[in-house]
C-alpha cells in the first residue's frame, strides 16, 4: 500500500458501454467471480483513501447497488447531461465537497471552516472498466505523483498499435498535453505513448482546471485530458509515471476484451498459488475466482473451476473436470469429476465421479458421496457412505452409516418436504425408497429392496418384500415369435435333451436335429 495516503479516489461508471451489445452495464460484467467495477472498488480501498466516489449513470440503480454492496461507506455520485470524463470528474468532486462541507457542517465548525473544508490533496481518477488495474500500481502512481511534487500525473504506456488511444505529447521530455486520436494530426498518431485514463491530480488544481473546459473538440464533450494543459499553462508541474506493464492498464470495452482480461486475470490467480504451494497440473484449463483460498501441497487437476467463497484445504485433491462454487473442501480430502455448491466436504472424505452436490451438503470427515449421487440439505456423518446411484435429499445420517446403491431419500410429497434421521452404524440396503418424514435407529438394517415408510427401532431389521411369483410358459404364451420366446423354447429343448441324458433315454432325431441343426 502507498505510504501517502490519498483525500480520494474517484472511479469513473458512468458509461453505457454500447460496443458490450448487452443489456448488463458493461461495468458489472464480470470476471474472477467479480464484477469490472467491484474490481475497481478493491483496488482502490487498498490506498485507504479518505473519500471514496464512484460517478454513476447509465442503469444508475443497478450499478449503484453493486457499488454499494462492494463498499458500503462510498458515495455515489451522478452524472448529468454534459458528455465527457471532465464532466464526470467535475460532478464527482462536486460531490465530495459537498459531503466534506456537510461533514463541517454537523461537527459545529465556524462559517469559514465550512467554506474552507473542500476535498484537499491527491485524487485518484481511474476507471470502472479497467479490471487489471490493481491496488499496487494505483499506489506507485501515487507515491511518483508525490515524490516528484505535481499538481497532475497521468498514467501512460507505450503500445505498438497506439490506435483508438489519447496520446501523450511531450515536449523535450516534459509532458505538456493529451490529444484524444480523433484530435490528433498524423504526426500526433505516430506517438506510442498512450494515455490509461488513471490520473492523479492536486485537488486544487483539479477543482480549477475543470472549470476552464470547453467542448471545443471533435466529439463536442468536456474533455478530462484538456486539464494537463490547462494545469501546465497555469504552471502547475505535469508528468507521466509510466506503467511497467502496459497490458494491465487495458480497458474493456467489449465481450473479445472481457474474455482477455478473464484470461490474463486468472493466469495471475493461478500463478500466485502455484507460488504459495499449490500444484496447478494445467493453469490453462483451471479458473479460480479472486475470492477462491487454497492450501499447501493441495493438487488441483485440469479442467477444475473454483468459484466464489470456496475454499481448497492442504494436500487436497480437485479434479479432473470439477466446478465448485462456495464449497469448503477439507484437508486432503478428493473431488473428482463432480459438481457442487454452498456445501462442505470434511477432512479425508471423497467425492465423486459424477457428483452433485447441492446446496446445504456437509460430508463429515473420512465420509463418501460416490458416483453418480445426488444430495441436498444432508448432513453425512464422519465414516458415513453414500457410494453409489442415490438421491439424498433433506436428510441427516449420523456416523459409520451405509447408504447402499440406488436407495432414493423421498424428501417431497408433491407439497411439503420432509425429513429423514438414519442413525450411527445403520446398514441400508440397496434399493431402498425412504419415505419421509422417517427416523431410522441407530445400527438397524434393511432389507434389499424395501420401501420403509414407518421409523425402524435401533437395532431392528427392517423388510418388506413380496414372496417371488413365477409362472411357467408366460413368455411362449403371452409372447409368441419374440426372439424371447425363441429364446426360451431353446431353453426348454436344450433342458429335455439334457433331462434325457442323464436318465438314459434315446434322444428323438427331431429333438436332436433341433440342438445339432440340420446337416
Amino acid at each position: 500500500m502507498s505510504a501517502n495516503r490519498p483525500a480520494a479516489v474517484m472511479i469513473l461508471a458512468a458509461g453505457e458501454g454500447t460496443r458490450m451489445r448487452s443489456a448488463t452495464p458493461k461495468v458489472l460484467h464480470r470476471i474472477g467471480g467479480r464484477s469490472l467495477v467491484h474490481h475497481a472498488i478493491d483496488a482502490a480501498q487498498g490506498l485507504n483513501p479518505e473519500h471514496l466516489v464512484v460517478v454513476v449513470r447509465h442503469e444508475r440503480d443497478r450499478v449503484g447497488a453493486q457499488v454499494l454492496e462492494a463498499a458500503p461507506d462510498a458515495l455515489l455520485a451522478d452524472q448529468d447531461d454534459i458528455p465527457g470524463t471532465g464532466r464526470a470528474v467535475w460532478c464527482g468532486l462536486t460531490a465530495l465537497d459537498a459531503r466534506a462541507m456537510a461533514a463541517a457542517t454537523v461537527n459545529g465548525h465556524d462559517r469559514e471552516t465550512v467554506l474552507a473544508s473542500e476535498v484537499s490533496g491527491p485524487v485518484v481518477v481511474t476507471s470502472a472498466d479497467v479490471p487489471l488495474v490493481d491496488t499496487a500500481l494505483l499506489a506507485a502512481m501515487v507515491d511518483d505523483h508525490v515524490e516528484n511534487e505535481r499538481a497532475v500525473t497521468v498514467v501512460s504506456a507505450r503500445v505498438p498499435d497506439p490506435t483508438g488511444y489519447g496520446r501523450i505529447v511531450r515536449d523535450g521530455g516534459e509532458v505538456t498535453g493529451i490529444v484524444e486520436h480523433k484530435d490528433a494530426t498524423a504526426q500526433q498518431r505516430e506517438i506510442n505513448e498512450i494515455n490509461t485514463g488513471l490520473y492523479v491530480f492536486d485537488a486544487a488544481t483539479l477543482r480549477g482546471a475543470l472549470a476552464s473546459l470547453t467542448t471545443d473538440n471533435a466529439q463536442g464533450e468536456l474533455y478530462l485530458t484538456d486539464v494537463i494543459a490547462i494545469a501546465r499553462a497555469g504552471g502547475s508541474r505535469v508528468g507521466a509515471y509510466i506503467a511497467p506493464d502496459a497490458a494491465a492498464v487495458e480497458g474493456v470495452n467489449d465481450r473479445v476484451q472481457l474474455a482477455e482480461a478473464g484470461r490474463a486475470l486468472n493466469r495471475r490467480i493461478v500463478e500466485r498459488w502455484m507460488r504459495e504451494g499449490c500444484t496447478i497440473v494445467d493453469p490453462a484449463t483451471t479458473w479460480v475466482d479472486v475470492t477462491v483460498t487454497i492450501g499447501k501441497d493441495a493438487t488441483i487437476l485440469p479442467g477444475t473451476q473454483l468459484q466464489g467463497s470456496t475454499s481448497v484445504g492442504a494436500n487436497a485433491v480437485v479434479g479432473p473436470d470439477t466446478t465448485l462454487a462456495d464449497v469448503e473442501v477439507g484437508d486432503g480430502a478428493t473431488v473428482i469429476r463432480s459438481h457442487g455448491s454452498s456445501s462442505r466436504i470434511g477432512a479425508g472424505a471423497s467425492v465423486g465421479p459424477f457428483a452433485y452436490l447441492r446446496p446445504g451438503t456437509v460430508l463429515g470427515d473420512g465420509g463418501k458421496i460416490g458416483t453418480y449421487v445426488e444430495t441436498k440439505n444432508a448432513t453425512i456423518g464422519a465414516g458415513s457412505k453414500v457410494p453409489h446411484l442415490s438421491y439424498v435429499g433433506d436428510a441427516t445420517i449420523g456416523e459409520q452409516t451405509n447408504i447402499g446403491a440406488s436407495t432414493i431419500f423421498v424428501n417431497y410429497d408433491g407439497v411439503t418436504k420432509s425429513h429423514t434421521t438414519v442413525g450411527d452404524h445403520v446398514r441400508v440396503g440397496s434399493d431402498n425408497t425412504l419415505i419421509a418424514p422417517l427416523v431410522i435407529g441407530d445400527g438397524a438394517y434393511t432389507g434389499a429392496g424395501a420401501i420403509i415408510r414407518h421409523n425402524v427401532p435401533a437395532g431392528a431389521l427392517a423388510r418388506n418384500s413380496a414372496p417371488q411369483q413365477v409362472i411357467e410358459g408366460w413368455v411362449r404364451e403371452r409372447r409368441a415369435g419374440t426372439p424371447s420366446a425363441e429364446a426360451a423354447e431353446r431353453a426348454a429343448q436344450n433342458g429335455r435333451l439334457s433331462e434325457a441324458a442323464a436318465s438314459g433315454e434315446p434322444v428323438s432325431s427331431q429333438e436332436g436335429n433341433a440342438t445339432r441343426g440340420e446337416q
